[in-house]
């Protein structure tokens, strides 16, 4: 069946006095449609977050949001357009709730390792957030490649640390020549590689990666790596705290 773009209204997010984030009243029948949508959205997320996008099956979708197929493809245009829509949706999640956090910029040495902890402690929550993200790297991401909105999650996260590491170098703490980017990218990667592989690596080493203590010990890594690399003293490089 060929995509059909749903309109607008029925993607518009609500509020609690059910109207929209634009603050337009709707109706009963509007309502019902952005209640089926979302439905169907956060059963795909389950179904998909489970059994992948090969795996996760239009019927399996829409019996879970006791909905019907041809509103998976009347909302989303096709299977593909709907796991675009689910890996929109777990960056999204992630964006809101880091958009809570509340940071004070005028300590930022306590801001930087309130961000290391949000990002670390989310992906032990949402362990469906690393599965969603695994399987479309095995797809070679080319589902969400094709999403118009991609780049928009991604701003606000890189935001939020190129404001921590704006404060932290006025105060002479941080580097002034680091990217929030780069940044970004290494906390990521410290705490992504070490949750998605921790069943693997735990075999490998011979150790459970799972446990409190190994989950506690890794987060100091971070911590104190992350730490090393911004600081603008020359021993805090080498390795001072």
């Amino acid at each position: 069946m060929p995509a059909r773009k749903a309109p607008a209204a029925r993607t518009a997010p609500r509020t609690a006095a059910g109207g929209t984030a634009a603050g337009r009243r709707i109706g009963v029948r509007e309502q019902s449609a952005i209640a089926t949508r979302e439905s169907i959205l956060k059963a795909a997320y389950k179904v998909f977050a489970k059994h992948g996008y090969a795996g996760g099956r239009v019927e399996q979708i829409s019996r879970a949001a006791k909905s019907y197929d041809r509103m998976i493809y009347y909302y989303f245009g096709s299977k593909e357009g709907l796991f675009v829509a689910v890996i929109e949706e777990a960056y999204r999640r992630f964006n809101e709730a880091e958009s809570a956090l509340a940071l004070d910029l005028s300590r930022p040495a306590e801001a930087l390792r309130e961000v290391i902890g949000f990002i670390w402690r989310y992906y032990q929550r949402n362990p469906e957030f690393i599965t969603l993200l695994n399987n479309e790297n095995l797809h070679g991401g080319r589902h969400i490649s094709r999403s118009l909105r991609a780049r928009e999650y991604s701003s606000p996260a890189i935001g939020i640390l190129a404001q921590v590491l704006q404060s932290g170098a006025a105060a002479g703490l941080f580097r002034k020549d680091l990217r929030a980017r780069d940044l970004y990218l290494m906390m990521a990667a410290l705490g992504y590689f070490y949750l998605s592989n921790r069943h693997t690596l735990s075999a490998f080493l011979g150790e459970d990666l799972e446990a409190p203590e190994a989950l506690a010990h890794w987060e100091a890594f971070i911590v104190d790596a992350v730490q090393r690399t911004v600081s603008a003293s020359p021993a805090g490089r080498a390795g001072a705290r």
